[in-house]
C-alpha cells in the first residue's frame, strides 16, 4: 500500500508538471487565432477591393468604347418618367381593346405551358442517359451533357432568328425556339437533381432484381419528384416572360400585339398590355410558390 501511494504521488506530480506546458500551448493557440482571423478579413477586403476596382475599370472602358455619357443618362431619367406618366396611361379606347388583349395573354400562357410540358418530358428521359445514377456508358453521359449544354447556352432569341428562315413568322417558330432552350435547361437541371438522389435506393431495387424501368419509376422519380416539379414551374414562369420577346420576332402572341400598338403610337393600349403581362407573371409566380410549399 505505501508503494502504491508513492507511485500515485509521483504520477500526480508529473501531471502537475505537465499542465503548465499544456496551458502554455493552449494560450499560444488562443493568441494565434486573432491573427488568423485578421488575415482572413484582410484577404476578404483585398478581394473585395480588387473586384470593385476591376468592375469600375470595365465600366469606364465600356463607356468610352460605346460613347455612353453617364451624366446624360442620369439626366434623362426624369424626362423618361414624365413621358411615361403622360403617355403610358390606359384610356377609354384602350380599355375597349381589353378582350383582344386577354385573348393573346391566354394564348401566350398556354403556349408557355405547352412548351414546358413537352420539353420536360423529353428532357427527363434524355437526362436519364446523362446521369451517373443510372450507370449508363460514360461516353453516352458525356455526349448527353454536351448536347444539353449546347441547347441551354444558345438563347431562345437566337433560335427564333434561325428558325425564321425555315418556318417564317408563325406560332411554330416561337414554339420551337422556346422548346430548344427549355429542353437544354431542364435536361441539365434534371441531371443534377437525379444525381443528388441517394444511390442506396437504386442499389436496393437492383439487388431485388428490378429492371431499369422499374428502378426509374419506383426509385428515381419518387425521390427526385419535388425538385423536378420545382424546375418545371420555374421554366413556366421563365417562358411566359421570354415568350413576349419571342412574339416580337415571330409576330405571334402578346408580343406581336404590343409591337403593333407601340408602332401605331397607341401607347395607352401598349401600357395595358404591359400591365396584364405583369399581372400574369405575378399570378403564375404566386401559384407556383404555393405548389412548391405543398410538395417540398
Amino acid at each position: 500500500m505505501p508503494g502504491k501511494n508513492k507511485n500515485m504521488d509521483t504520477v500526480s506530480r508529473q501531471e502537475k508538471a505537465e499542465r503548465p506546458e499544456n496551458q502554455v500551448v493552449t494560450r499560444q493557440e488562443k493568441a494565434g487565432r486573432p491573427e488568423n482571423q485578421t488575415s482572413v478579413f484582410l484577404k476578404r477586403k483585398r478581394t473585395f477591393l480588387i473586384t470593385f476596382i476591376s468592375i469600375t475599370a470595365l465600366f469606364v472602358i465600356s463607356s468610352f468604347a460605346s460613347n455612353y455619357d453617364v451624366i446624360k443618362g442620369f439626366e434623362s431619367i426624369p424626362q423618361a418618367v414624365n413621358w411615361m406618366a403622360k403617355n403610358l396611361i390606359p384610356t377609354e379606347s384602350s380599355w375597349a381593346k381589353l378582350p383582344k388583349i386577354l385573348e393573346k395573354i391566354i394564348e401566350t400562357a398556354l403556349l408557355s405551358i405547352a412548351v414546358t410540358v413537352c420539353a420536360s418530358v423529353c428532357a427527363f428521359f434524355f437526362s436519364l442517359l446523362g446521369t451517373r445514377t443510372t450507370k449508363v456508358n460514360p461516353w453516352i453521359v458525356r455526349i448527353v451533357r454536351i448536347i444539353a449544354a449546347f441547347f441551354r447556352n444558345v438563347p431562345s432569341v437566337v433560335w427564333a432568328i434561325l428558325l425564321l428562315f425555315s418556318f417564317g413568322q408563325n406560332i411554330l417558330t416561337g414554339f420551337l425556339a422556346l422548346f430548344f432552350t427549355t429542353f437544354g435547361m431542364l435536361t441539365r437541371a434534371f441531371i443534377e437533381s437525379i444525381d443528388e438522389v441517394s444511390t442506396n435506393c437504386v442499389e436496393a431495387l437492383r439487388t431485388t432484381g428490378a429492371t431499369s424501368l422499374q428502378t426509374v419509376f419506383q426509385g428515381i422519380i419518387p425521390s427526385s419528384m419535388p425538385e423536378l416539379v420545382s424546375w418545371i414551374l420555374y421554366m413556366i414562369e421563365f417562358n411566359i416572360r421570354d415568350s413576349t420577346l419571342i412574339g416580337l420576332l415571330t409576330a405571334t402572341g402578346i408580343g406581336a400585339m404590343f409591337d403593333m400598338y407601340y408602332k401605331r403610337m397607341d401607347y395607352g393600349a401598349a401600357s395595358l398590355v404591359v400591365i396584364f403581362i405583369v399581372i400574369l407573371v405575378i399570378g403564375i409566380e404566386l401559384i407556383s410558390n404555393q405548389i412548391r410549399t405543398v410538395i417540398m
